[in-house]
């Protein structure tokens, strides 16, 4: 079963607004059935570079400055990569730095796993071969191909009473439509921090068959 295993926020994005605005690219996808008046959508997700690390013990926050620090040079680039989104640097990261690199929208979290990872989407040029190693060997490099899942969209917060809302609306129309889970839910976001609730597309994705 693959895993999409990711972050809750765009910290760093400072292109975001709180209307929802940013300037982020977002992973490309197949779309191959939607459902547009309950937001449901099931896609095909051919091809995304993850770069990971662990949560082990909850450490959210320890994972997150790892990966930052890991797209803020922390890496053995060589060359400069261009930037999709401005990010704000890690003032405190001394190490010898490497290409900075831009992640991609959404960002996704399994909070259900037994080994949950934090994972960036690196954009959508990059592939196995061309993202850089990390210089931290716990940060990891992987590639999730032909991911498809069904997916259900909705604003205000990732609270977990939305989470279950949205996941039981989402269950509910697979099993009208002929589609059977073949993983746990994963959340995703697509804004900053700074981002009104109102104005948040969140959404709840669970890979099918």
């Amino acid at each position: 079963m693959k895993l999409l295993l990711v972050i809750l926020s765009f910290m760093f994005v400072t292109g975001c607004s709180v209307v929802g605005q940013s300037e982020v690219d977002t992973a490309p996808y197949t779309s191959i059935m939607s459902d547009k008046e309950q937001n449901i959508e099931v896609r095909n997700y051919e091809s995304m570079i993850l770069v990971s690390t662990s949560m082990a013990g909850g450490s959210g926050n320890n994972a997150f400055r790892k990966l930052f620090k890991y797209i803020s040079g922390e890496n053995e680039g060589r060359a400069e990569i261009a930037m999709t989104a401005p990010v704000i640097m890690d003032e405190n990261n001394t190490a010898k730095k490497g290409a900075e690199i831009s992640m991609t929208s959404p960002v996704f979290m399994n909070e259900s796993a037994e080994n949950a990872l934090m994972s960036f989407v690196m954009p959508k040029d990059f592939t196995l071969a061309t993202t850089p190693k990390p210089t931290n060997p716990e940060v990891k490099v992987s590639e999730l191909t032909d991911y498809k899942v069904a997916a259900i969209q909705f604003s205000g917060t990732l609270s977990d009473s939305n989470i279950k809302k949205y996941t039981n609306i989402l269950t509910n129309w697979m099993a009208e439509n002929g589609y059977n889970a073949i993983s746990k839910p994963v959340t995703a976001g697509y804004n900053g921090p700074l981002t009104l609730p109102m104005w948040r597309r969140n959404e709840v994705l669970i890979e099918v068959k």
